[in-house]
C-alpha cells in the first residue's frame, strides 16, 4: 500500500509533463510559440501574430508548375551552330505560369485603366501603347493588321504583340497591384474607389505595404483587429478608428509579383515532362512540348484529328494556313490563344502562335557559366531608397509617389525608374562571353561596349549587351525549327514585332508540392 501511494505522485507527474508537453507543442495549431511558451495572436500575452495555415492560392490566369531537375538546352541539331544552349542539368522550384499568352483584351484593359488614373499625363499612356506598325511590309499589303489587329473585338482574344520587353513587364507590375488591390477589396479591408484614384493617389502593393497608401478603409477586419497593445489605432496604414490595421506580409493576403518568367522556367514550362516520367525516369526526352519527333497530330493521341498541326507556324514558303478547304491549322497570323492542344501542364501554344519574352539577358554562354539551381542572368540587387522618416523616395516606382504630388518633370522619371528598376545588370566581368569588335588596323581590341558584361568601359558595340533579352517558343511566321523550347533567340529590349508576345509567371512560395 505504502509504494502504491509512493507512486501515485510520480506517476500523476509523469501524466503531467506528456499534458503539458502536448499543450506546448503548438507549432501547427498556432495557438503558441514552442520555443517560448507565449501565446500566439493574444494582447494579453504581446500580441505577436502568426499565419501558420498558410497555403499559397492559385492567381488569376495561372496555372501550377511543380519543379523539379530537368535538361535544359537544345534537343535537335543546331543547324545554325550557335552552340549557345548546351544541355546541362539544373533544378527548378516551383512556380506559376499563364494558360495563355497574354491576350489582346488584356492588354487593353490595362491601357484603360493607365487612361482612367493618370489622364492628365498624356506621355505615360504613350509610352504604354504598343507598336502597332510592326505589322508593316514593304512588299505585304498588311495594313488591315495595323489599324484592326490590336482594337478590334474580332482579335480581343488574339495574343498581343507589338509590346517591347519593357512594356510587357510594366504590365506584369500593374497586374500585380490590380490582383492584389482586389484582394483586399473581397475580403473588405479596403473599398473601391476607381473615382478617387488619379495620378499617384493609386493603389499600388509596396506603397500599400510600406504605409504609404491608405485608400478607402473597409469596415469588414475580422481577422485583422489589433492584437498588439501598444497599436491603438490612428497610425499611418492602419483604420483610424482603431478596429483594424493595414495588412502586412505576414498576414499572406498579398500574393507575390506577377513577373516574366525566366528563360529556364519557360523551357521547363514548356517541355511538360510532368506527363512522361515515372519514379523519377523520363522515357522520352521531347523536341516539342508533346512527345514524338513530328508536328502533327499522331493517331493514337487522336484518330478524329489525326495529321493536323499541333502549332501555329510555317510550314514552307509561302505556306501560312494551308489550301482552301482544308486550312491546316487555321490561322493565317496568329490565332486565338486557346487554339490547339494544351501540353502536359495545361499550358497552351508554348510551340508556335507568337514567340514569347523572357527575363534573362542575353548570351552566348549562358549554359556554361549560370547557376545549376534557378539559373538566371540578369541579376541586379537593389535596396528601396527612403528619406529620413523611412518613406519610399518616390521615384523607385510610381506607386510609391503616394503621397506627393507630380509635377511635369516627374513624369519622365516615373516611367524610366519603374521600367529600370529590375533585372537590368550583374557586374560578373563576364569579358569572353561578349562579342567585341578587333581595330584591323591596328590590329588591337578598341576598349569596350558601354553596357556590357565587361571589365572595359568605353567604345566597343555589339548587338549582346545588358539590353539584349531572350525570347522563345516559334511564331506563325517561323518554320517548326523554332519550336523547340530549346531554341533560343534575342531582341533589343525596346524592341517589338509582329511575331513576339509575353505571358506571366509567378513564384511559388512554400512547399514545392502544396501541403
Amino acid at each position: 500500500m505504502t509504494n502504491k501511494v509512493k507512486f501515485l505522485p510520480f506517476l500523476l507527474t509523469i501524466l503531467m509533463l506528456f499534458a503539458s508537453c502536448g499543450d506546448k507543442d503548438l507549432t501547427q495549431t498556432g495557438k503558441g510559440s514552442t520555443t517560448t511558451g507565449w501565446d500566439y495572436n493574444d494582447p494579453d500575452w504581446g500580441g505577436f501574430e502568426v499565419n501558420e495555415a498558410y497555403e499559397q492560392e492559385t492567381g488569376p490566369g495561372l496555372v501550377f508548375i511543380e519543379g523539379g531537375s530537368f535538361a535544359m538546352g537544345r534537343v535537335e541539331q543546331d543547324v545554325l551552330y550557335d552552340w549557345n544552349n548546351s544541355p546541362r542539368r539544373v533544378t527548378l522550384t516551383s512556380f506559376y505560369m499563364d494558360e495563355t499568352e497574354v491576350r489582346n483584351v488584356d492588354y487593353l484593359e490595362y491601357m484603360y485603366w493607365i487612361g482612367r488614373v493618370f489622364s492628365d499625363m498624356r506621355d505615360v499612356m504613350r509610352r504604354a501603347l504598343p507598336d502597332t506598325l510592326v505589322w508593316l511590309d514593304p512588299m505585304a499589303y498588311n495594313e488591315p493588321y495595323v489599324e484592326y489587329y490590336l482594337r478590334h473585338p474580332a482579335y480581343s482574344q488574339y495574343p498581343i504583340v507589338g509590346v517591347s520587353h519593357l512594356q510587357a513587364r510594366d504590365y506584369a507590375l500593374w497586374r500585380t497591384d490590380r490582383v492584389n488591390e482586389k484582394v483586399l477589396i473581397d475580403e473588405g479591408i479596403l473599398l473601391m474607389d476607381p473615382a478617387g484614384q488619379q495620378g499617384a493617389e493609386h493603389f499600388n502593393t509596396d506603397a500599400y505595404l510600406a504605409g504609404q497608401y491608405i485608400g478607402l478603409v473597409g469596415e469588414n477586419l475580422p481577422s485583422l483587429r489589433p492584437t498588439n497593445p501598444a497599436e491603438g489605432g490612428g497610425d499611418v496604414g492602419s483604420d483610424p478608428s482603431g478596429e483594424g490595421r493595414a495588412v502586412r506580409m505576414e498576414d499572406g493576403l498579398i500574393f507575390p509579383k506577377y513577373r516574366l518568367p525566366t528563360e529556364a522556367e519557360w523551357e521547363f514550362a514548356a517541355l511538360g515532362h510532368i506527363g512522361n516520367t515515372y519514379e523519377e525516369r523520363l522515357w522520352e526526352r521531347r523536341i516539342y512540348p508533346w512527345n514524338g519527333h513530328t508536328v502533327r497530330m499522331h493517331p493514337d493521341e487522336s484518330r478524329s484529328h489525326t495529321g493536323e498541326m499541333r502549332a501555329n507556324f510555317v510550314r514552307g514558303r509561302g505556306d501560312y494556313m494551308g489550301m482552301a478547304g482544308d486550312l491546316n491549322d487555321n490561322a493565317a497570323i496568329t490565332a486565338p490563344v486557346f487554339s490547339f492542344w494544351p501540353n502536359d501542364y495545361g499550358l497552351y501554344c508554348m510551340a508556335g502562335n507568337v514567340n514569347e519574352w523572357v527575363q534573362d539577358v542575353y548570351r552566348p554562354l549562358s549554359s556554361m557559366d549560370v547557376s545549376g539551381f534557378r539559373p538566371f542572368r540578369g541579376n541586379v540587387f537593389k535596396t528601396l531608397e527612403r528619406d529620413q522618416t523611412g518613406a519610399i523616395v518616390p521615384k523607385d516606382r510610381y506607386g510609391n509617389l503616394a503621397k506627393r504630388e507630380l509635377n511635369a518633370s516627374d513624369v519622365k522619371e516615373y516611367t524610366q525608374n519603374y521600367r529600370q528598376a529590375d533585372y537590368r545588370d550583374f557586374n560578373d566581368g563576364d569579358f569572353n562571353s561578349s562579342i567585341y569588335f578587333r581595330d584591323e588596323e591596328t590590329d588591337s581590341l578598341t576598349t569596350a561596349s558601354k553596357s556590357m558584361y565587361s571589365q572595359y568601359q568605353q567604345d566597343v558595340t555589339s548587338l549582346i549587351n545588358n539590353r539584349a533579352r531572350v525570347f522563345k517558343g516559334g511564331s506563325w511566321k517561323d518554320r517548326a525549327y523554332w519550336l523547340s523550347p530549346g531554341a533560343r533567340r534575342f531582341l533589343d529590349e525596346q524592341a517589338a514585332r509582329d511575331d513576339l508576345g509575353f505571358r506571366c509567371a509567378m513564384t511559388r512560395v512554400g512547399s514545392p508540392g502544396g501541403m
